[in-house]
């Protein structure tokens, strides 16, 4: 079993950044893909971004693509996002998400953070 917390959501002006990280419990962090995911208000959850258990591999969705960064320290057992240049449709609960495989798909997560949320005034 594995338990997320993430942490580092606010409130900020566009363009501005953030930086989320998502504590995980649990001695095998190491085996998990790691994903974020974001759902705004009366919209579908959405991929934002995965890495591979070693983090040698990444993938984002095309709206964050080149302005969000995934990144992850199996020693510490934390996976972050850190997002720079945001704008007011990047405000959303941010969630982090751990499986055994690579996914861009949410529902093929195992396990899921409580969400953190993000605000992107304009």
């Amino acid at each position: 079993q594995v338990q997320l917390a993430e942490s580092g959501g606010g409130l900020v002006q566009a363009g501005g950044s953030l930086r989320l990280a998502c504590a995980a419990s649990g001695r095998t962090f190491g085996e998990y893909t790691m994903g974020w995911f974001r759902q705004a208000p009366g919209k579908e959850r959405e991929f934002v971004a995965a890495i591979s258990w070693s983090g040698l591999s990444t993938f984002y969705a095309d709206s964050v693509q080149g302005r969000f960064t995934i990144s992850r320290d199996n020693a510490k057992n934390t996976v972050y996002l850190q997002m720079n240049s945001l704008k007011p449709e990047d405000t959303s609960v941010y969630y982090c998400a751990a499986d055994k495989k690579f996914h861009t798909t949410g529902g093929l997560y195992d396990y899921w953070g409580q969400g953190t949320q993000v605000t992107v005034s304009s």
